[in-house]
């Protein structure tokens, strides 16, 4: 075959070196034929190596081609792994040297490589499994970011609810907002790498083993199938219970039998662990027929079918505390806690009572049965309750015509009293002197006589919303001697004006939704200490409504006064005279303009305490420089909207 030049030099440069010449004239010519054949196919496995690389450049000295590239003279570089090569004086000169072996704990070797790796298969699954959880964990981060933005939304419309409708006793002072940083999604966090299939086994076992251990708990002391107990408390919610089970226990405390229940809107704060701990209910039973643990505390609630509770039922816990029974289907006939020596609490509204359940165990401090269809109360209902602070009555058909007088005379120690949402026209009689807390709202009270708290001396909070009173039918010395009545809530009746003779010790007044047009001079003025809260939102005040003295006697003392949603054409006079005003509403109302000390009084800016002022959705056009040099910082101030019609 055809050889190029320096193939042939190189091939001749082969022979004449090679030492085995001498040796074939020393041998013979039969040796010499023999050693040419031998040699020759020598001389062609180096001549297969030398045209690899190409030896020489023509017409440029000293420098190689490799693999169609030049190389410089003494220049070195690694063609392939293990192998080293150099140029020198036109030709290409490799060393190969052995490779140490790699150690590999992958599955195989990739056909023409010399390490294995993983499978591409497997690494792609593993890549889209990262970025799935990665996208489920922003997806998490996305959702705890609106419902944050959710619930500061639904707080910020709670506190407008509250303020509205004047239904506060003491709000503290708002502190000056700082500026909202924007939201900023955190960065998603790296999930813990795959576990693998040894590890998964092994934490399987660790399940089973525990939820065998549960199971011999559960199991232990007569708890039916589907229960769970931890230290002193018990659970079997969904159990599917159709019988109390026969429980003996005697370290348990807390017993829980909550059946599945319909989820209702209610805006009710959610329980707290503490309460689910304690809260028990009752699901699908007819009646409690077997004796439990003294040491239990048992409560029984929500969706349940409870229409009888036996004297026997009770025989084992005589230590009992705390019963709840809401939303049974109990009847006054039904109940027998004979047995209950140490019951303190006794919950039952929400059931199909007629009347108060008799022979009720004289240790009761609390007793509710509200949502029940009780129609009447006679003298002997509260009977031995000498004991008894807190009792509910609402949502009945109680009124003054089946509540007997002398109904209330047992409850020496009574301070809190609910009577709301019944058919009352006056004031029940016979109200015990202990009693501190009173509340009537949503019945239909026409009227309050002169001598209806004339027994309740202590009484320090009344509540009377959403009933027919209006001025003229409340008696001037209904309340005017009183020294402790601190609260009265007369929002959404026919009140035209700030009633007269109000309370010496009144320091929280609701008048929210009537039909006042006035407030009368002096109206305040006999107060001590002074009144604190004032709230006539939703009213018809309007510029001839308010004269200069309506607020005299609460200078010093008035801190939230809520005077929006009237027809006020101007800032009533007196304001800036309320050194300890702390919030003021006048927003949706026709004011035109603010003058100048008309809220601030130069006088006394710097010793002001008004932090939060509200004047948006009037018609402002005309402002002072300096009609809010009191304001403790402009976020104090709302202004806008404005209407312009």
């Amino acid at each position: 075959p055809h050889r190029k030049p320096e193939s042939i030099a190189c091939l001749s440069a082969l022979e004449e070196g090679s030492p085995l010449l001498l040796l074939l004239g020393f041998f013979g010519k039969f040796f010499l034929i023999w050693y040419r054949v031998f040699s020759a196919l020598q001389i062609y496995d180096q001549l297969q190596n030398c045209l690899q690389y190409v030896c020489a450049v023509p017409g440029k000295q000293g420098q190689c081609v490799y693999q169609g590239l030049t190389m410089f003279n003494q220049a070195v570089w690694s063609p392939k792994p293990c192998m080293t090569c150099l140029c020198t004086g036109g030709r290409v000169v490799c060393d190969e040297i052995t490779c140490p072996t790699v150690q590999c704990h992958f599955p195989f070797t990739p056909a023409g490589e010399c390490c294995p790796r993983k499978a591409q298969e497997k690494e792609r699954k593993l890549e889209e499994e990262r970025r799935r959880q990665e996208e489920l964990l922003r997806e998490e981060l996305l959702a705890l970011v609106e419902k944050e933005r959710e619930e500061r939304q639904e707080e910020a419309e709670e506190e407008e609810e509250v303020w509205l409708r004047g239904d506060v006793f003491k709000m503290p002072p708002k502190e000056p907002e700082e500026p909202e940083e924007p939201d900023l999604l955190p960065a998603p966090m790296p999930r813990p790498p795959a576990m693998t299939e040894d590890e998964l086994k092994e934490v399987e076992a660790e399940e089973e083993e525990e939820e065998e251990e549960r199971e011999v708990v559960v199991d232990r002391g007569g708890l039916p199938p589907g229960c769970d107990i931890s230290d002193v408390t018990a659970t079997c919610e969904n159990a599917k219970l159709t019988h109390f089970p026969p429980l003996v226990i005697p370290e348990l405390k807390s017993l829980s039998l909550e059946g599945k229940s319909t989820p209702q809107p209610d805006k009710r704060p959610r329980c707290t662990e503490a309460w689910r701990r304690t809260f028990t209910t009752l699901t699908q039973l007819s009646s409690i027929l077997l004796n439990l643990n003294p040491e239990l505390n048992l409560i029984l609630d929500k969706c349940n079918n409870i229409n009888s509770i036996p004297a026997e039922a009770f025989n084992g816990i005589p230590n009992l505390e705390w019963i709840n029974l809401k939303k049974n289907k109990l009847t006054s006939a039904g109940i027998d806690a004979k047995g209950l020596k140490m019951l303190s609490r006794l919950y039952l509204d929400g059931n199909l009572l007629e009347a108060v359940p008799p022979d009720l165990p004289p240790t009761l401090q609390e007793l509710k049965i509200s949502e029940n269809r009780l129609r009447g109360i006679d003298k002997t209902s509260f009977q031995d309750l000498s004991s008894l602070v807190i009792l509910e009555l609402e949502g009945n058909l109680l009124s003054e015509g089946n509540v007997n007088p002398l109904a209330f005379a047992p409850l020496k120690q009574l301070s809190y009293l609910r009577l709301g949402r019944n058919h009352f026209r006056t004031i029940p009689q016979g109200l015990p002197t202990s009693l501190l807390e009173l509340y009537l709202e949503n019945n239909l009270i026409e009227e309050i006589s002169e001598t209806v708290f004339n027994q309740t001396t202590n009484l320090n909070v009344l509540s009377l919303r959403h009933n027919r009173l209006d001025e003229t039918r409340i008696a001037p010395m209904a309340w005017f001697n009183h020294r402790n009545l601190e609260s009265i809530d007369l929002s959404h009746n026919d009140i035209y004006l700030v009633p007269s003779h109000l309370p010496r010790s009144l320091v929280h007044l609701v008048l929210v939704g009537n039909k006042i047009e006035r407030i009368p001079g002096y109206v305040f003025a006999h107060m001590v200490p002074g009144l604190e809260y004032l709230y006539l939102s939703y009213n018809k005040l309007d510029g001839e409504g308010i004269e200069p003295e309506s607020f005299f006697g609460s200078y010093h003392s008035m801190v939230e006064l809520c005077l929006d949603h009237n027809q006020l054409l101007a800032v009533p006079s007196g304001i800036n005279e309320m050194t300890g005003l702390h919030f003021l509403r006048l927003n949706n109302n026709m004011i035109r303009s603010i003058p100048d000390e008309s809220i601030c009084d130069p006088n006394h800016s710097e010793d002001s305490t008004l932090v939060a002022l509200r004047l948006e959705n009037n018609y402002i056009q005309e402002i002072s420089p300096t009609a809010f040099s009191c304001l403790r910082s402009s976020s104090s101030l709302i202004l806008k909207p404005q209407k312009t019609k």
